[in-house]
């Protein structure tokens, strides 16, 4: 067996009413913190009230870009915290982190940052982060990187280091209960794909696999209901799906929808989730027309599984996939801004991204055109 290692929090707290022991647990770590939230800040008055004056809350209106962060440092750095806390969707989970990372940092965000940074390991450890999902699709309460937006130079890119990775991450289903249907759909479709992609990744590992076969047809279910009406049941599988989506795509890899979603994230400002539901089918179906032997096989394993979901035979799964999230209102690559005339670019960036490199085969130029056509 190769040789592989497991990264994850400190501590995971998992099910409903979870989130009540946030307050005790943050001050465990010192009584002066930051809390990054969302738009809406009254869904974090209740950790916010509970905490005191000690606390610097922070909004988060969008996926975080750098003149975001570089903001939210200014004021986060005078503060002196002993922590960070998130409580959010995915873009407050990676702000959160990268604040966690950088209030010790004695340089710039560039120095650190990938491909338009330096990339450099960070100096001086992060701050102790705890990360409270409110959305299921990202799993990023339990990864290792903080993606942030750069839109002058049409990417999106990473902030990583193994010691970013939450003290805590307590996630409580509750708090994902009447997620608006849109949000719903396209986080769900994330953590979707984020259960499918590792498994399929020519990086798998047994404990990626465990994480993640088990995973996918119980998330494509558990997402369908949720778009025909609430279901707290329905709410607890999808937020356990996202979970091990985290966890995998942190110690695995993911493949050809996170390689164009980085790029293509970065060139509109289009939500993450929306872009990983509108490339899952069409990539699903280019890989299996690629690929031969172990790696097919385990495709072949996926579309069974998506297929039970759906209600349609294994082999038209990826088509299947891709009419149920356009006919639940998920827009196509075209709506979210990726027009024909920037494929040719779109591709070529994308076959540099790190995700891209754990998809189970290399799909062609040609290949990967067809797949931004059909999305």
């Amino acid at each position: 067996m190769t040789p592989f290692a497991i990264t994850a929090p400190g501590c995971i707290l998992f099910g409903r009413g979870e989130a009540a022991k946030a307050p005790a647990i943050l001050r465990g770590f010192g009584a002066r913190g930051v809390i990054v939230h969302g738009a809406n800040a009254a869904r974090a008055a209740w950790l916010v009230g509970a905490l005191g004056s000690e606390v610097l809350a922070l909004p988060c209106a969008g996926e975080p870009t750098l003149d975001d962060l570089l903001t939210a440092l200014q004021g986060a750095k005078g503060f002196r915290p002993d922590w960070v806390a998130a409580l959010g969707g995915g873009a407050a989970l990676d702000m959160g982190k990268a604040l966690a990372a950088l209030i010790p940092a004695p340089d710039g965000p560039m120095q650190h940052l990938e491909v338009v940074g330096k990339g450099l390991p960070l100096v001086a450890a992060p701050l102790p982060f705890i990360a409270i999902p409110t959305t299921s699709g990202t799993g990023a309460e339990v990864t290792r990187n903080a993606v942030i937006g750069l839109p002058e130079h049409g990417r999106k890119v990473s902030l990583r280091d193994d010691r970013m990775v939450a003290r805590v991450a307590i996630v409580d289903p509750a708090l994902t209960d009447f997620c608006p249907p849109g949000v719903t759909l396209a986080s769900g479709l994330d953590a979707v794909t984020q259960v499918i992609e590792p498994y399929v990744s020519c990086k798998a590992t047994p404990y990626t696999d465990a994480l993640t076969r088990l995973a996918i047809g119980p998330g494509m279910a558990a997402l369908m209901r949720l778009m025909e009406g609430e279901d707290a049941q329905a709410r607890d599988r999808l937020a356990w799906v996202s979970l091990c989506g985290g966890l995998a795509l942190s110690n695995g890899g993911l493949g050809a929808v996170h390689g164009f979603a980085g790029v293509i994230g970065g060139m509109t400002g289009a939500a993450h989730g929306a872009i990983c539901g509108a490339l899952l089918g069409p990539v699903l179906a280019a890989n299996l027309a690629a690929t031969t032997g172990e790696a097919h096989l385990r495709l072949v394993e996926v579309c069974t599984q998506l297929a039970g979901a759906l209600g349609c035979a294994a082999d038209a799964a990826p088509t299947a996939l891709q009419d149920w999230a356009r006919s639940a209102g998920l827009p196509g690559l075209a709506a979210l801004g990726v027009y024909a005339d920037k494929h040719a670019g779109i591709v070529t960036a994308s076959l540099s991204a790190s995700s891209m490199k754990g998809n189970p085969v290399a799909l062609t130029p040609a290949a990967l055109h067809r797949v931004l056509q059909q999305a």
